[in-house]
């Protein structure tokens, strides 16, 4: 992959309040939920890759008028057991994260915190177990017009809209190619370097040691630095009612295709074929060199019939139909949405520090006494929970009485990964 496909994510746009953006909707006509249609295609080479697609989501119990759906991709490494993990659990730790009772506008407002706190819990349970296996996850959450996407390693999530403008929804983190997680990491206590053989010069990607890992940010991986952190980078955008198309798929796909590549080799095809011949290019271009997975997401207008065309090279009714199309001067990059109009960005946020990601609206509950734990959830007595702002040493410009408030647990994760404590020690198999 090349660099010029990460996004800058210091270059932020000016983010659209989601209340106002919501507001629009019940302003103008009823705009009704979008069709959710999507595919599937996959060839093992290590047997390490795992997909969630879970269409038929509820904000709220029963009640059908309250529908959401996700998807997921986890690409494992050194065994399969952190992709399971987090495929089984991920999704419940998240949803325990978002307070009951929330309007759909408060609950969307709450999700990209809620996706921190999930990514977080998963990684302790996993590393509770034991176990050395890792993974990479790009978790998409689709809410109406409403996507949201949460990853940590380098899957990919990327958006092609409304004139053929492809948007990528993710940040890769290899220490490759990511200047600002090489920094971050060093800074908390970890080293970056390349393999050395005999002696000789480094060879091969930018690694993390201890571990020889290429990744910055997964779930697992109980055996390197805590500095492989899992707090994701998290990106929320809405579309407009013209639809889009999401590909998400494992790293097999993105070292054999650019974003454009990819988005291009499927448009006017339905989303099971889509995904079969997105593969499918990827295994034409570089062969089966590690395991491919691609998830084909359409979200369709409503009102739009869905039809089974015949593939054209040229564009052709179904990709007019969803896509509309595509600009004569359109350019290769995929770092900047499309128009506005067609993508509006709620939120983005890429820090590795749980201070700056969790917020601080985790008052005492007067009615119990006690500060529940932002990440596991868990109910702590006034003196055992302890603020993320909170030092070895009381000072009233720390402000540790705001929230929000972790548990011992949460918090020596969160002092580890920051470099604070030395790492847990390495478990051996």
């Amino acid at each position: 992959m090349s660099l010029i496909e990460l996004p800058e994510m210091k270059q932020k746009q000016h983010p659209v309040p989601l209340g106002t953006l919501i507001g629009r909707e019940l302003r103008n006509e009823k705009v009704e939920n979008p069709t959710i249609k999507y595919g599937q295609a996959a060839l093992a080479k290590k047997g390490e890759d795992y997909f969630l697609t879970q269409p038929d989501c509820q904000r709220i119990t029963g009640n059908l008028s309250s529908p959401f759906s996700v998807f997921g991709i986890f690409d494992g490494h050194n065994g399969i057991s952190a992709a399971i993990f987090a495929k089984e659990n991920l999704l419940n730790n998240v949803l325990s994260a978002i307070p009951q009772s929330l309007s759909r506008e408060e609950w969307l407002q709450a999700l990209p915190r809620a996706l921190v706190a999930g990514f977080v819990k998963t990684d302790i349970e996993f590393q509770q177990r034991g176990e050395t296996s890792g993974t990479t996850v790009t978790f998409v959450v689709i809410d109406g017009w409403t996507v949201t996407v949460a990853s940590v390693g380098d899957s990919r999530c990327i958006l092609d809209t409304q004139g053929g403008v492809v948007s990528l929804l993710t940040v890769d983190h290899r220490l490759e190619e990511n200047v600002e997680e090489r920094e971050r990491v060093t800074a908390s206590g970890g080293e970056v370097g390349r393999l050395n053989v005999y002696g000789g010069s480094g060879v091969g990607p930018l690694r993390c040691w201890p571990g020889g890992l290429c990744l910055s940010r997964s779930i697992g991986d109980t055996d390197v630095g805590e500095f492989i952190v899992p707090v994701p980078h998290v990106k929320q955008v809405k579309l407009s009612n013209a639809g889009g198309r999401l590909i998400i798929a494992s790293d097999g796909i993105w070292d054999a295709l650019s974003s454009d590549a990819a988005a291009q080799s499927c448009r006017g095809l339905p989303a099971d074929l889509a995904a079969k011949l997105v593969v499918k290019e990827a295994l034409r271009s570089r062969g089966l060199k590690d395991d491919t997975t691609c998830l084909v997401v359409d979200i369709i207008p409503y009102d739009h019939p869905v039809v089974l065309p015949t593939p054209k090279k040229k564009q052709n009714l179904l990709s007019s139909l969803i896509f509309g199309k595509r600009s004569q001067n359109s350019t290769k990059g995929t770092n900047k949405l499309s128009a506005v109009g067609v993508v509006e960005e709620l939120f983005e946020e890429g820090s590795a520090m749980l201070a700056e990601r969790l917020g601080k609206d985790f008052p005492l509950d007067s009615s119990s006494g006690l500060f529940r734990c932002a990440i596991c959830q868990v109910d702590q007595p006034p003196g055992e929970g302890l603020s993320v702002n909170s030092g070895p040493f009381f000072s009233p410009a720390s402000k540790p009485w705001e929230g929000p408030f972790l548990c011992a647990t949460c918090r020596r994760k969160k002092d580890a990964m920051e470099g604070k404590i030395s790492s847990i020690p390495a478990v051996t198999a």
